[in-house]
């Protein structure tokens, strides 16, 4: 469900590697937006496969740094097929909300290799600000002599009940499915 994980490439204009006002593309094939919820018989693990951002990025000023990224909502895929047929309709209804967005709002470098990114999420036609925090990996050496650059993106669990994510109380009563929902992001934008 963690679609923002796109959103940490914003970082990157906060490396020393980056020009002033570079544009940077997520590589969805080399990036990871994973999720996992615990319940009753353990916890369930998914990701979403389909998802694109953009960040531009100025090393200058960081704090005009920007970040948009769009996730596929029916791209959620948990190894289980009916499981995921479920969650498409029932929770995500996907036909109404076809997408899960983040749009940077602010950009504020934490560290050398570190930033920390705030914007608009917006999952299940509900909108609220969360706090990305980026690292890059390997550091701006690694980067500079590479065509793309490597990020671990963290945030505080995510509440599905804030964005109307919910079964029936009953349902959820005998699974015992928390509402924290663990996102865990790996992301490689390759600059443009």
């Amino acid at each position: 469900m963690k679609r923002i994980g796109l959103v940490l490439l914003v970082v990157a204009g906060l490396s020393p590697i980056a020009q002033a006002n570079d544009t940077f593309k997520i590589d969805p094939a080399r990036s990871t937006i994973a999720f996992k919820v615990r319940h009753m018989l353990g916890t369930a693990k998914g990701n979403f496969s389909k998802f694109s951002g953009t960040i531009v990025a100025d090393r200058e000023r960081p704090e005009q740094s920007s970040v948009t990224v769009t996730i596929d909502a029916a791209s959620i895929d948990t190894g289980i097929v009916k499981r995921d047929e479920h969650l498409r309709g029932e929770l995500f209804n996907v036909a109404k909300f076809p997408e899960i967005t983040f749009k940077s709002r602010r950009v504020k470098q934490t560290g050398t290799n570190a930033g920390e990114i705030i914007g608009d999420f917006t999952m299940h036609g509900v909108t609220r600000a969360i706090t990305l925090n980026v690292q890059l990996v390997g550091g701006a050496d690694a980067a500079a002599k590479n065509a793309a650059s490597h990020w671990r993106v963290t945030t505080a669990p995510l509440r599905r009940s804030q964005f109307g994510l919910v079964f029936s109380k009953s349902a959820e009563t005998i699974s015992m499915i928390a509402d924290e929902v663990a996102v865990d992001i790996e992301i490689e934008a390759r600059r443009q």
